[in-house]
């Protein structure tokens, strides 16, 4: 492939030049007519994944041994990619009434290539799993196994409210609120931490993340450009996108997602210790290392990292900024 050509892929979906998931997610502005399909084989499948397609990571990033023995870490690392996999699974399915609803072709094709990028993510996610030594023949019921509490206190009740707003009511506004705000919103801090973490501990682990980040760049800031013109064009959904977004927050209040990404901060920090040499003073955010991190410090971080993200894109739509931490919040 030429030189030209690979300077021909935009700078946000560009391994070298894109931006960190926080800083793109707050920043940029992206719309569905540009980030159509044509967008996609271009710069997503011959630009970001060039080299990555299959496994996610470059095959110069490897996995290193230590990950593939039993400990701490590699137990933290099987319980997040096992549960970022399953996730990443059942946002695929739920996209599927997205690209059914879309009012327009820019936001079908748009949907489409969203939920492909989810598969994709469910599959890298469940294949590392592999290269860390987990059994590819029983994998999908070892992930079940392991995610059963994680699927029915956490996830069952964000796809049963995503579900009722666009597949019962056919509010396609709603959905994308629902998906990029409520769900991506929360879980996109949690994809950063992940990238910064795991960097100085295995490349493989730590591109596979950066990937992912990439795409969900573009997942928020096309969904954020789509709500802000709905409410444009149609200032009366305002009451309505609110109401949608303060149940969104009350539902996430009232999920214990904490215990389990603690637990799994907690093996990480035993592991993190136990291998402290090849992290040095790798600093996870600027003036901070890794190594002086706690569970409970780096949870309450990404916590800061979505009330920050989550601001930046409200302003961005024309909604009041803080409206979602007031506690003066109505749904009128």
């Amino acid at each position: 492939m030429t030189d030209s050509t690979q300077r021909a892929v935009a700078q946000e979906a560009d391994w070298e030049t894109a931006p960190r998931l926080l800083d793109g997610a707050k920043e940029l502005t992206l719309g569905p007519e540009e980030c159509n399909l044509a967008y996609w084989i271009t710069q997503v499948a011959q630009g970001t994944l060039r080299d990555r397609g299959v496994t996610g990571h470059h095959e110069s990033a490897f996995v290193p041994d230590f990950l593939k023995q039993p400990g701490p870490l590699r137990e933290a690392l099987v319980l997040e990619f096992g549960f970022r996999g399953l996730s990443e699974e059942i946002a695929t399915r739920l996209l599927a009434p997205y690209v059914e609803v879309a009012p327009g072709i820019p936001q079908m094709e748009f949907y489409a290539t969203q939920l492909l990028d989810e598969a994709r993510h469910a599959r890298v996610f469940r294949n590392h799993l592999v290269e860390l030594g987990m059994p590819e023949a029983t994998l999908l019921r070892d992930i079940d196994e392991m995610a059963v509490e994680y699927r029915r206190e956490v996830l069952q009740p964000v796809i049963d409210f995503t579900l009722d707003i666009v597949q019962k009511q056919r509010d396609f506004a709603g959905g994308v609120a629902v998906f990029a705000i409520v769900i991506e919103g929360v879980l996109a801090p949690a994809a950063e931490l992940s990238e910064r973490k795991w960097t100085p501990l295995s490349p493989a682990t730590g591109e596979i993340s950066r990937g992912t980040a990439i795409d969900e760049i573009r997942h928020l800031t096309v969904a954020s450009t789509i709500l802000r013109d709905h409410v444009r064009q149609n200032p009366e959904y305002r009451p309505r996108l609110r109401e949608i977004l303060q149940a969104g927050v009350e539902l996430w209040d009232s999920i214990d997602d904490r215990r389990f990404v603690i637990h799994r901060e907690e093996l990480f920090q035993q592991g993190m210790e136990q291998h402290a040499d090849r992290i040095g003073d790798y600093e996870i955010w600027p003036g901070t290392r890794l190594l002086d991190t706690r569970p409970d410090q780096r949870y309450d971080m990404a916590e800061q990292w979505t009330d920050e993200m989550a601001e930046a894109r409200m302003a961005y739509m024309g909604l009041p900024v803080g409206w979602l931490n007031s506690p003066e919040r109505s749904v009128a």
